[in-house]
Order: structure tokens, then C-alpha cells, then sequence
């Protein structure tokens, strides 16, 4: 393995720095810059660093804090082409936030955790992502809520195929509420099934993803993976499987109860869902919220949450999201002013 040479220079100007890093292998420097260096633009606007390149040499100027975060996130994007992974815009976004100075929890990346299927190792591209597969490989129940595009349905179907194929458990079951208040589904065209896949197609993405498509054909055949709605799991007791409820926060508390109930021996679940995306009918509790409420704490279960800052969709969509929670926060305080 190539070594990558460390040099630093501290500037009079307090608290001002400049590295240089030397890379061994001329050959990766290019794919490590990006066409047009644009991964080395992209580092600058991020950290707030300066960065140049000559020859095999990458010098870094900014922040004692900044120059750490671009060093560290340069050398985990060298080590994975070292590796013989690519790298592309969003693989530098997750290297910057898994560098990232006020980042928990700060694992260095050599040390994070990783879901293994047969299409290759899944890995954390937030902090918040790590703490998540860290709680998904020990608990035996897991609840993640947090808003859209951080990965919390993605991450808990990758660690329920992996189980699979690793013999951990005999079938994967996923489900969602079909419809979002009461899954009134008599009144959609077709049978059951074309019913409710326009609901359930978040999780056949996920499933396409992560295994071949012939394999998944044959398992959802077999009924090693199936897909159902909510309402299918009144009545059933899922021994030796990995069952995922998505979109939890469209369940009832009656409805959560049922589900959380499904669990036999040998059963990992996960229950995902966004609080700020509750879309049943006026005064109705989200089941979501009732469960936390009621079983947070309990030995065995592990809460994720997820923040603005964990969204691995495009940069602009965790933008979106901050914008609509401090509308949301404004008009909140706004409410209280006037009641007060």
C-alpha cells in the first residue's frame, strides 16, 4: 500500500495552519481531484479550506479544525481508491461528514462499521448513520425516525439481507401502511398486489439495490422476502425473521401495538418513520410517537434519530428540510407569542 506523507507548517496569523500531504501513487491522484478538480472544489466549499495541488502534493491551508477534516476526509478518499472503489461527488459529501469536527460520534474511519451482502460492504456515509448500523447489529429492536433521504429504510433493508444471505434469520419481512390514514385500499384498480405496490415501491428500490435481480425474483417467490401491507400482520407471529415497518408514523397506536406484538424467537425488527410527516386524520395519535413514549428505554430496544444533518440525498434536499423546520419553529413561537 502506497503511504501518504504528512507535512505541516504553522502560520504566525493564530490558529491558522498549512499541511502538505504527499500521495505515493501518481496514478489515483487524478481520480482522487475529480475532472476538473471539482472534488477538490467541492472540499474547499464545504470546510472553508484552501487546497492546491502539485505534482503529488496537496497542500491544505485554513483552521487548525478545517485542515484536520480535509486531511482526514483526502486520506479516506485515497485509502478507497487504494482499495479500488471509485469515488464520485457524493462519496466526498459522506467523507466530509463523517470528518466533520462537531460530528458524533467521531470514529476514526478506519474503525466504522459496515453491512456486508453479496453486492459488497454497505457503509455510513453520516455520523449519525454509524450510530444507527452500530444499534442495527445489536439490538434486537430498533426505532429510527429522522427526516427524509438519511437513510434509515435503506441501511435497515441492507442489514436484513445480509442476515439473510448469512443464514442469521429464514426471511425478510417488509411492511408500510398502504394507504395514509386507515388503508382504505377498495377503492384502487386492481388486485391486491397491484393495489399496494405504489406504496411499497420504496422498498423494492431498496431490495433491487442490494441484491441481483434474478436472486430476488426467486426469494420473493419462495417467500424468503415478502412485502405486505400493515394490515396483513394482524393474527401472525414472524419467528427467525427480519421485519421492517416503514412509514410508522401513519400507524395508529393500535396499529403499532399489533405490529411491535408480531415478534417471535430468533425476530429482529426495525421501525422507521418520520414525526414531522404524520399524515393521519386530525386528533389522531401517531403510533410512532406513542411507541417512544411508551418504550424508550427498555433493555433491548435501541432509538436512532436523525438530523438535518444526516440527509445523504442531494446537498439541497438537507437544505429543504432545514428551511421547512425553521418555518416551522417560527411559526410555533409565533403561536405562543400570541397566546401569551
Amino acid at each position: 500500500m502506497s503511504q501518504i506523507i504528512t507535512s505541516s507548517v504553522t502560520q504566525p496569523v493564530p490558529l491558522l495552519r498549512s499541511l502538505t500531504l504527499t500521495f505515493g501513487n501518481n496514478a489515483l491522484l487524478p481520480l482522487l481531484l475529480g475532472d476538473h478538480d471539482r472534488h477538490l472544489a467541492r472540499i474547499e466549499q464545504r470546510l472553508g479550506v484552501r487546497l492546491a495541488c502539485r505534482g503529488n502534493r496537496i497542500s491544505i491551508s485554513g483552521t487548525t479544525e478545517q485542515v484536520a477534516a480535509a486531511e482526514a476526509a483526502l486520506a479516506a478518499l485515497y485509502r478507497q481508491l487504494e482499495r479500488g472503489e471509485m469515488i464520485d461527488g457524493p462519496k466526498v459529501d459522506a467523507a466530509l461528514r463523517l470528518t466533520d469536527p462537531a460530528a458524533e460520534p467521531r470514529l476514526p474511519l478506519s474503525d466504522l462499521p459496515a453491512i456486508r451482502t453479496r453486492k459488497g460492504a454497505v457503509g455510513p456515509r453520516s455520523s449519525g448513520q454509524a450510530a444507527y448500523m452500530d444499534l442495527l447489529s445489536q439490538h434486537e429492536m430498533v426505532f429510527a425516525m429522522g427526516p427524509a433521504g438519511t437513510g434509515k429504510t435503506y441501511l435497515a433493508v441492507a442489514q436484513a439481507v445480509a442476515m439473510l444471505t448469512s443464514g442469521k434469520v429464514d426471511r425478510i419481512v417488509l411492511s408500510r401502511p398502504a394507504v395514509e390514514a386507515g388503508e382504505r385500499l377498495g377503492f384502487l384498480p386492481g388486485d391486491m398486489k397491484e393495489k399496494v405496490d405504489p406504496y411499497l415501491r420504496p422498498l423494492y428500490d431498496a431490495l433491487n439495490d442490494l441484491l441481483p435481480g434474478d436472486q430476488l425474483t426467486k426469494r420473493m417467490t419462495t417467500g424468503e422476502i415478502e412485502i405486505a401491507p400493515l394490515a396483513f400482520m394482524r393474527g401472525r407471529t414472524l419467528a427467525h425473521a427480519f421485519v421492517i415497518l416503514d412509514e410508522a408514523q401513519n400507524t395508529t397506536a393500535v396499529q403499532m401495538k399489533m405490529f411491535l406484538t408480531r415478534m417471535g424467537e430468533g425476530t429482529r425488527m426495525v421501525i422507521t418513520g418520520d414525526l414531522t410527516q404524520i399524515d393521519l386524520p386530525p386528533n389522531t395519535r401517531s403510533g410512532l410517537a406513542d411507541a417512544l413514549e411508551t418504550l424508550e428505554g427498555i433493555q433491548g430496544i435501541g432509538v436512532a434519530r436523525f438530523a438535518n444533518s444526516d440527509v445523504v440525498r442531494h446537498p439541497l434536499v438537507g437544505r429543504i428540510v432545514e428551511a421547512y423546520d425553521q418555518r416551522h419553529a417560527a411559526a410555533t413561537d409565533h403561536a405562543r407569542e400570541r397566546q401569551g
